[in-house]
């Protein structure tokens, strides 16, 4: 692939340390456990907030279901969606530590969804695809059902799950993506610690990955990050905004200032800040 000369990118070069502490976002904070905190907490006032939700089944394992928010008296038209792909590097977290940004568009006349998915081991990097299309493609079936505008679906991704959202909007028709902090070229993470569960080869890695994909018909798209991430976190994202803009395709770009790699979510729960103004404006009547 070529990027754009306005995007020098020499991760092939990096010693092998230097390429785990860039591809570590941890390795820019001192701790990660108050944000994985915080994102166990502020889910579990969401659901206290708005009720538990309600658990589809998009596959016959434990690991493929869906949280959904309505808005209450849900009943009578068909709302906005916007769907939330978890991060963790495809090997940790859950739908139930994402839910923390269902209140604020629950409360806007919008409906919210947690995708869960088998993690790796597991499940390998290509099975874990696979299933986040099978969610998505799944409550597009079940439009009618769930009282959901098939024409106004925002597929949200942060970290692993932009990547993953990146890797289903290729496929199935959504309105938009908001890909936050996202990993779009996979092979960086050959000889990492990273890469111990996912198995990937060089084959496998460019297969699953974005930045290799023809996307000419991919949708609008937000791509951000948090100002406190490593710059190959930055550069995977700019490398990728410039790969759908080459192919004709609308990509905004943003860094927010004082975020880092965990905290940078958060932005979605607020539709004040930028990244919530933009999903609005994408879930606008058409």
């Amino acid at each position: 692939m070529n990027l754009s000369s306005e995007i020098p990118w020499h991760w092939e070069e990096m010693p092998l340390a230097e390429r785990e502490k860039e591809y570590s976002p941890s390795s820019c904070i001192e701790d990660i456990e108050p944000y994985i905190s915080a994102y166990i907490t502020e889910s579990e006032e969401a659901r206290k907030k708005l009720g538990e939700g309600k658990e589809y089944a998009y596959g016959v394992k434990p690991s493929q279901r869906i949280d959904l928010f309505a808005p209450l008296n849900h009943e009578e038209k068909k709302l906005p969606l916007v769907v939330f792909i978890h991060g963790g590097y495809w090997q940790e977290l859950s739908k139930k530590e994402s839910s923390f940004a269902a209140p604020a568009w629950v409360e806007n006349e919008i409906v919210f969804a947690a995708i869960d998915y088998t993690l790796a081991p597991e499940a390998s990097l290509e099975e874990i695809v696979k299933e986040c299309k099978h969610a998505v493609s799944w409550m597009i079936n079940e439009a009618e059902h769930l009282l959901i505008d098939t024409d106004r679906i925002v597929l949200v991704g942060s970290s692993a799950g932009a990547h993953l959202a990146a890797m289903t909007a290729e496929e199935i028709p959504v309105r938009a993506t908001v890909l936050i902090s996202g990993i779009y070229e996979l092979a960086p993470l050959i000889g990492t610690y990273i890469n111990d569960a996912l198995k990937l080869d060089s084959v496998e890695a460019k297969k699953l990955s974005p930045l290799h994909k023809d996307l000419k018909n991919f949708p609008e798209s937000l791509i951000c990050w948090g100002e406190i991430e490593t710059e190959e976190f930055k550069t995977q994202s700019r490398a990728f905004a410039t790969h759908l803009r080459t192919q004709g395709n609308n990509a905004v770009t943003f860094e927010i200032e004082g975020k880092n790699h965990f905290d940078v979510v958060f932005e979605l729960a607020d539709i004040s800040t930028e990244m919530g103004k933009k999903v609005m404006s994408f879930l606008r009547e058409i």
